[in-house]
């Protein structure tokens, strides 16, 4: 399976495909959403850029805006699919992490790496992720990212079940749950500091060290 890095890299580069339209044929349906999709996600890993405004993304696109709504009926539905590419792609490793033969533990810390190292490598998904994008946008959007960052406390919780039932405390579930929610919150709040830096910031950054103190 293609990491989450590598399927957003094989998009079609939409300036290219500006640059040389007098010699190539005309974009198919499908890859005119994907070059849409591709340039939304890098105009939002511009530092300081506060709103994507769709007169931008079309201008950028070489485009008029009327060609955009023939894609996506708003900007809505464009950073909705922003956000189903990113549930795919981290539901879609932390199901193949819950299959690992390890400890619970080591599931944990997989899990936040994932996820720290896939908004490292896609800084406008990362803006997406912690609502830094989504300000003057649906609501809907932004609660869709509230339920993400709880799939991900969930999962938290259940590989570290097992771990705490067989450390001989008498509260598994509650420990799982508090430490889940530590992890959580360490993972949101690392993903913050990195838009909120201009990217300087690196979530990956001692990030062995605190996995360490936090487990």
């Amino acid at each position: 399976m293609d990491s989450a890095d590598d399927r957003t890299k094989n998009m079609p580069d939409p300036e290219e495909t500006a640059a040389s339209a007098g010699t190539r044929k005309r974009p198919k349906p499908g890859e005119r959403r994907e070059q849409i999709l591709q340039t939304l996600a890098q105009m939002l890993e511009q530092p300081g850029a506060d709103r994507v405004t769709t007169a931008a993304l079309a201008a950028r696109l070489a485009v008029s805006e009327a060609a955009l709504y023939r894609h996506f009926a708003s900007k809505a539905q464009m950073f909705g699919a922003l956000i189903d590419f990113i549930e795919t792609s981290v539901f879609g490793m932390i199901n193949q992490i819950a299959e690992r033969d390890e400890t619970g533990s080591a599931k944990a810390a997989h899990i936040v790496r994932m996820v720290l190292q896939f908004g490292e490598k896609n800084p406008g998904m990362t803006r997406v992720m912690v609502g830094d994008a989504l300000v003057f946008e649906h609501e809907r959007l932004q609660q869709r990212m509230n339920q993400l960052f709880d799939k991900v406390d969930a999962a938290l919780r259940q590989s570290l079940r097992n771990d705490m039932a067989g450390s001989g405390t008498l509260t598994p579930d509650a420990d799982a749950q508090v430490t889940a929610s530590v992890l959580t919150a360490f993972v949101v709040g690392r993903l913050q500091r990195f838009a909120r830096s201009g990217f300087r910031h690196l979530p990956s950054d001692h990030l062995d060290a605190c996995l360490v103190k936090i487990l």
